[in-house]
């Protein structure tokens, strides 16, 4: 991994200060360099740029959308050597990127912004960082949805003896041979993780809370002939990504037009299970009782044969407690563990974390957003000036690729910079009302989706709002996108 520019610059006002080095960020980055707007730096807390892909190295971490749909369409990769990328050809192709857009002299590593202040008189943020002060006309925030690990907050967890950390901290130092492990949790990253480490343990114990519906992963090798052809012929490309492009966003009538539709799938996965699993006990545990969708469908090709080995046992009573070396679960059995093991996903409510962002009269993110962060097509929030999202509230996916959102967010807020830069404005702010109606539309869009069909899913808040989701095509989002709407914000001039 490439590291440099490790402090903060000796310039300390920017036209455009990017808060993550993930996709996001330097999407955002790299559109500005592509725009001739060169005045902009990439904030990165940690020592290395990567995002997800840097951050998450798990056994067995890997993409569950196509690889070809995984990238950039204007830094497309021929060279994936599988359909779903592995999680070390993802980092690689973050740093080529990273190279041949010549983004390295913005970034800006082991540089966390702890604090963010919009000076209404000046129309810029001062934003306090660990490696000092500086200023910026805007602020984008491309940190993403799944950087702060969500941990239960379990009785005894904290007199634990043995080894514990969630799936995104992987501690690969720790020898897992021979151990009794615990994985709480059964979503996208255990799926991926306990096939990988059972058949190292003397007992793997799966807590789980609710089992996910879960359909074959149609992997396989792409071939050098394959690799030849895209890396030689750019139409060839575009074709395959646009079909699997397509393949993905069919998908969608299901998910947010017709529901039952999902019925038919669902015998599939019904049917994927019972191949693998002989136990009807085991079964009975594995079957979920809500309609597909509702939350995140899951693809893996080796998890159901590894929950039938003698040394893995599936739990669904629930955790009582930790005590000593051990987990009591509700039905009163003790097991004794080395290590615990989270993979209980990401806190999305939380996701700028501790940062202190303060808008128009110094009221706070976290203020403005008590009931849950919603925004302006997921970007733009009333009351703070110049302050931009992307793959904010409800941009997320069930049935696509996030960089297509991504790059729809991206080319948005260019537009918003361009136009303030061009008009000389002092700040753009979203209308409260626009905000307001376009967020009534949304969660109206969200009735009888399946999102919306009773279960309990991390698309939703502690309220129970969705603010995760898109309800709609991803071509529907780039269209909204497509022209930045002046007409929508407050407009100050200088």
């Amino acid at each position: 991994m490439l590291q440099q520019f490790t402090g903060a610059s000796v310039q300390t006002h920017h036209e455009v200060v990017i808060v993550g080095s993930g996709f996001a960020g330097l999407c955002m980055g790299a559109r500005l360099k592509q725009a001739g707007i060169h005045d902009f730096v990439i904030l990165e807390k940690d020592k290395e740029f990567g995002g997800t892909w840097r951050v998450n190295q798990y056994p067995g971490c890997a993409c569950d959308v196509p690889s070809h749909l995984y990238s950039f369409s204007f830094a497309q990769n021929p060279e994936w050597t599988r359909k779903y990328a592995p999680q070390a050809e993802l980092l690689a192709y973050t740093v080529k990127v990273v190279q041949e857009l010549g983004l390295m002299p913005h970034l800006r590593l082991d540089t966390a912004l702890l604090s963010a202040q919009y000076e209404e008189d000046a129309g810029i943020w001062r934003l306090h960082t660990s490696q000092g002060e500086m200023t910026a006309k805007s602020l984008v925030a491309g940190v993403g949805a799944l950087g702060r690990p969500a941990i239960p907050k379990l009785p005894g967890l904290d007199s634990f003896p043995g080894k514990l950390f969630h799936s995104q901290q992987w501690d690969h130092h720790y020898d897992l041979q021979g151990k009794r492990v615990a994985v709480i949790g059964t979503g996208a990253s255990a799926i991926q993780l306990v096939p990988e480490i059972a058949p190292k343990l003397a007992q793997l114990d799966l807590y789980q809370r609710t089992p996910p519906w879960i359909l074959p992963r149609p992997d396989r090798a792409i071939s050098n002939a394959e690799r030849w052809l895209l890396r030689h012929f750019k139409a060839c490309q575009w074709a395959y990504r646009a079909l699997n492009y397509a393949r993905n966003e069919w998908r969608y009538i299901a998910f947010g037009k017709k529901p039952a539709l999902m019925r038919a799938t669902q015998k599939i996965a019904i049917g994927y299970m019972h191949k693998h699993v002989r136990d009807p006990d085991l079964r009975r545990k594995l079957t979920p009782d809500y309609t597909m969708g509702c939350k995140r469908i899951l693809l893996v090709n080796d998890y159901y044969p590894t929950l039938t080995r003698s040394n893995v046992a599936v739990h669904t009573s629930g955790i009582r407690e930790v005590r000593g070396n051990s987990i009591v679960g509700n039905d009163g059995q003790e097991r004794q563990v080395d290590a615990i093991i989270f993979a209980t996903g990401f806190d999305l409510e939380q996701m700028l974390g501790p940062l202190e962002l303060k808008g128009r009269g110094g009221v706070s993110l976290q203020q403005a957003s008590r009931e849950g962060l919603d925004a302006y097509k997921g970007t733009a929030v009333p009351g703070f000036p110049n302050f931009y999202m992307i793959t904010g509230p409800n941009t997320g996916l069930g049935h696509n690729s996030m960089i297509y959102m991504i790059e729809s967010g991206a080319s948005y807020i260019l537009q918003a910079i361009q136009a303030a830069r061009r008009q000389g404005l002092k700040s753009l702010e979203v209308k409260a009302e626009a905000a307001s109606e376009y967020n009534r539309q949304i969660q109206e869009r969200l009735k009888g989706t399946v999102w919306s069909s009773g279960c309990k899913s991390w698309y939703l808040n502690s309220q129970g709002k969705n603010l995760t989701i898109w309800p709609g095509f991803t071509f529907e989002y780039r269209r909204i996108m497509k022209k930045f709407d002046v007409e929508s914000y407050h407009v100050q001039i200088n």
